[in-house]
């Protein structure tokens, strides 16, 4: 295969994509999997029952309830996983109905249900939405009032987090909503020494589907006969018109460099068969859009694609418990033009190596929201980093009529009743 990978650069693209394709279809989907080694797969395997206690609240139904019944697409978006985290809490062994031994606290607010009629999240009232729900929680318990929500945690998986903006200038102007700078934060955003990233935030992958993508599995026995794949936006005109700041110009880079090249299958429609095609092919681009993260690095992983991750200083979901420098390819935003280069270049070993650990059934689970909920899923993961978190230090508890969070502080349009 070494002998193989150094004619590439002899020989015209096409034949080079032949031999590269024919190396590769020896890898067998059956094949044995390889387990994760050492702490990672340890923290993946973890199982958080018994080792803590969530009060769920009580709220009103317009802050859940009624948000899905009024928009049942809601339930099918990439920030879904507030919603199903609620409906999983609920049932949980690790409820308690007891506050006074509960380790955490949980506000179940649908902050992202509201939605354009294309489908897109509307994120204008949900720090009025948030700031209610603690309001209503402040007012009816005093377990939020004695830490000022340092020992509540919210799911925020909104583009940029607890910002509630979807512009990330926007989002940076804004910061994270001021009463939540105590609590912690479980959310899709990551990146790293951005403002609308906490320190001590739990980041998560976001919501896909599993019942509709596990109805597009193909037979064990299909080739990877795709070397690069790629379906999405290379350029958002509506709201870059001027091009070169959606994606920091990195999606714009692989289509100029790439769009020709009979390695690359990138297009921007959408197929039918977009999930089967991913699970013909060998490598996966998951570059940056507005944010660093995006569905497909679930659906990379979860068909056993190699995640190609273009995005500068991206905190990934679950990095304490999935070894992601052992199973995908990190490439920087100004490396993209030799991206041919770069991934032809990796040693057969070391793909099939990737192959194998992504082919283990524990590391897909822990990408999905599965209802119902299964051992070692996404919502055991967010427990199991709510259960490292523990115990809580005792600097969390404030003395009697010790205020940190000031309520009025922010934009004045947050502060409306809602």
């Amino acid at each position: 295969m070494a002998l193989a990978l150094l004619r590439l650069r002899l020989m015209p693209s096409a034949v080079a994509l032949a031999l590269l394709l024919v190396a590769c279809s020896g890898v067998a989907r059956g094949q044995d999997t390889e387990r994760i080694e050492g702490s990672a797969g340890d923290v993946l395997e973890d199982d958080p029952v018994g080792r803590l206690k969530v009060y769920v609240y009580e709220l009103p139904t317009k802050y859940n309830k009624k948000m899905v019944a009024k928009d049942s697409r809601c339930l099918s978006h990439m920030f879904a996983a507030e919603i199903f985290m609620h409906r999983f809490l609920v049932s949980s062994a690790i409820r308690t109905l007891n506050p006074e031994e509960a380790d955490w606290f949980y506000t179940p607010v649908y902050t992202t249900c509201d939605l354009t009629p294309w489908g897109h999240p509307l994120p204008f009232k949900s720090p009025r939405i948030m700031r209610s729900a603690i309001q209503f929680i402040s007012s009816h318990w005093p377990y939020w009032n004695r830490t000022e929500g340092a020992d509540h945690f919210f799911v925020v998986p909104h583009d940029f987090g607890a910002c509630f903006h979807y512009q990330e200038e926007k989002a940076i102007e804004r910061g994270i909503l001021p009463l939540l700078r105590r609590a912690t934060l479980v959310q899709t955003f990551g990146q790293k020494d951005h403002v609308c990233l906490k320190e001590g935030s739990i980041n998560i992958p976001p919501y896909a589907p599993p019942q509709k993508m596990k109805t597009h599995l193909v037979p064990p026995e299909t080739p990877r006969s795709i070397f690069v794949y790629f379906r999405g936006l290379f350029y958002d005109t509506a709201n870059d018109p001027e091009g070169g700041y959606y994606a920091r110009g990195a999606r714009a880079s692989v289509w100029e460099n790439f769009k020709n090249n009979p390695l690359f299958d990138i297009s921007t429609d959408h197929p039918p068969t977009y999930y089967e095609d991913m699970q013909r092919s060998i490598f996966c681009l998951c570059p940056l859009g507005w944010a660093p993260w995006s569905p497909r690095l679930v659906e990379a992983v979860v068909f056993g694609c190699i995640p190609v991750i273009i995005a500068d200083d991206i905190v990934l979901p679950f990095a304490d418990a999935i070894p992601w420098d052992e199973i995908g390819v990190f490439v920087a935003e100004d490396d993209v033009p030799k991206l041919d280069t770069i991934l032809t270049s990796i040693p057969m070993e070391v793909i099939l190596r990737k192959q194998r650990l992504l082919a283990n059934p524990s590391m897909k689970q822990a990408m999905l929201f599965p209802q119902p909920a299964q051992p070692g899923d996404a919502f055991h993961q967010i427990l199991n980093g709510l259960a490292r978190k523990l115990p809580h230090d005792k600097a969390v508890h404030l003395n009697p009529g010790q205020k940190v969070l000031n309520w009025t502080q922010g934009p004045v349009g947050d502060l409306k009743p809602w």
